[in-house]
């Protein structure tokens, strides 16, 4: 027991977390010995980091040989971003890039449309990264169009988290796939043998779309539809944004993408590392010269344009939820500087959640956070509440109900301080809210797949868009105001006269946050 504690105080940098180890440790020995050697310690496996290293390489000299440049410079930005952009480069290797051409999709139809628009329209690739791909609803759609896809001849490839998409594997999409001649392949699989040597709960939370390498997508949404997904869990259907990138310039937000998808694929297997190896001795960009213009791919995505419209507000008479009404579709905004943030565990050490801090701190006017999840650490916590105290306008957009008990009460727990503090609290009750999206003041938001919990900042493998672009930023903060029409506000004078049972239990589970 003391040669365990020891370890978790020299190993576990992070106070919480230790803490609530050895809390674990000292009141339910057994559990707390077996379940730190099984989950302890955020190890992804020896050869699996071996081949994360090797495609990572591979990847370089691929864009070093083709003179492919991630980093377009700081200088693109104002001086007061350029520091913070500065520690996403140094961790992932990818910087500023400039004349990206984005557009934010608010609502889950304009998501299928335009993705199943582009993948009907593939000429060469598409990629494909899911944490959750449930096969059922217009999910089928996208399945069949991935099978007419490389019937034609596209190269498809599908990666999706082995623990995330457990019924997918296995299921008659994922073999009508492989028929078809789409590559899929599992993430980080888990067994009782592999759990020796690596942890299970470490899981590839990327969500992740690429087509013929100058389309990207990314966001919060998994490849699901949200009228079949966990409807048993009574929170009501999950509320997701995408943001489709494109560029026609040699290197853009698809081009880094593509480069993080390529390389998830080559660590997962040596077949896969060795396949990628022979593919980038053989590349050349000069194969993808003749891709289209930005004005040739605005033509093509006009059906979608003219598809999509203002929905009306929508009943589950299941479980008597009302969705919010959805934006209007929103216009493309050309020449948008972003940076791709992609971050794993033992790789990228804890890039997202130091830029996340680094920006709240320097926020002047305010800041608006949407997350489902939200179990922040002392420091996130203090960076809000300071905010708060100093001036900043600080809105916290979360679900009122989410499929997870001790995230609920966890969360709870930090609500007083927050109120206290000055922090609005807005509870969304139009369904379980799932975007993940952070605006600080008007011209810089986070935009991914990153609860804000210890477990998308430290364990899961995650990617975000930072974006620089005022008019950028605020589509993203238009969609967080229309969650505002569906929420209900916390009062912190309702909130002090919770009964106390309500408010011993959130603190007890609060205890063990830093490990949820």
């Amino acid at each position: 027991m003391v040669i365990l504690t020891l370890r978790i105080v020299s190993i576990q940098r992070n106070i919480g977390v230790a803490i609530a180890w050895i809390a674990i440790l000292y009141t339910l020995p057994l559990v707390g010995l077996i379940a730190y050697l099984l989950v302890g310690e955020p190890t992804i496996g020896r050869r699996y980091r071996e081949r994360m290293t090797q495609a990572r390489l591979l990847m370089n000299d691929m864009a070093a040989r083709e003179r492919l440049v991630f980093d377009q410079g700081e200088e693109l930005l104002d001086s007061e971003y350029r520091g913070v952009s500065r520690i996403g480069t140094l961790w992932t290797g990818f910087g500023v890039l400039s004349n990206q051409e984005m557009r934010l999709l608010a609502s889950t139809d304009a998501v299928f449309e335009s993705l199943i628009e582009d993948i009907d329209n593939a000429q060469s690739r598409i990629l494909m990264e899911f944490y959750i791909i449930y096969p059922k609803g217009r999910v089928l759609e996208v399945v069949e169009s991935l099978i007419t896809a490389a019937k034609r001849g596209v190269e498809c490839h599908i990666l999706a988290d082995s623990v995330g998409s457990f019924s997918f594997f296995g299921s008659q999409q994922h073999k009508a796939l492989e028929r078809a001649g789409v590559f899929v392949h599992q993430s980080l699989p888990v067994g009782l043998f592999k759990t020796l040597f690596k942890r299970s709960d470490l899981r590839n939370h990327r969500k992740l779309v690429v087509v013929d390498e100058y389309i990207g997508y990314t966001g919060s949404f998994n490849l699901v539809d949200p009228r079949f997904f966990k409807q048993e869990k009574n929170v009501g259907q999950w509320i997701d944004v995408m943001i489709r990138s494109v560029s026609d310039a040699p290197v853009s937000v698809a081009t880094a993408m593509a480069k993080v998808v390529v390389t998830d694929i080559g660590a997962e297997s040596n077949e896969n590392l060795s396949a990628l190896s022979h593919r980038m001795n053989t590349y050349t960009r000069k194969l993808y010269m003749s891709r289209p213009t930005i004005n040739d791919i605005s033509s093509r995505v006009q059906l979608i344009e003219e598809a999509q419209h203002e929905l009306v507000p929508i009943r589950d008479t299941q479980h008597e939820i009302v969705c919010p009404r959805s934006l209007p579709q929103m216009p493309a905004v050309s020449n948008v500087l972003a940076q791709l943030i992609p971050s794993a565990p033992q790789v990228t050490a804890h890039v997202i959640y130091n830029t996340l801090v680094t920006i709240l701190h320097r926020a002047n006017e305010r800041i608006r956070i949407t997350t489902p999840y939200f179990v922040p650490d002392e420091a996130l916590s203090g960076a809000l509440c300071t905010a708060a105290k100093r001036g900043v306008e600080v809105t916290l957009i979360i679900p009122k109900k989410v499929d997870s008990f001790l995230v609920q009460h966890a969360s709870q727990a930090y609500y007083q301080e927050l109120l206290e503090a000055g922090v609005h609290i807005a509870r969304f009750e139009g369904g379980l809210l799932h975007a993940k999206t952070v605006v600080v003041d008007y011209d810089y938001a986070l935009f991914g797949t990153v609860n804000i919990d210890m477990r998308s900042f430290y364990l899961n493998m995650e990617v975000s868009l930072a974006i620089y672009t005022p008019d950028m930023v605020a589509q993203i903060a238009a969609c967080q105001a229309s969650y505002l029409q569906s929420c209900e506000y916390l009062r912190l004078e309702t909130w002090r006269h919770r009964p106390s049972s309500k408010r011993l239990l959130d603190n007890v589970i609060r205890l063990f946050s830093p490990l949820l």
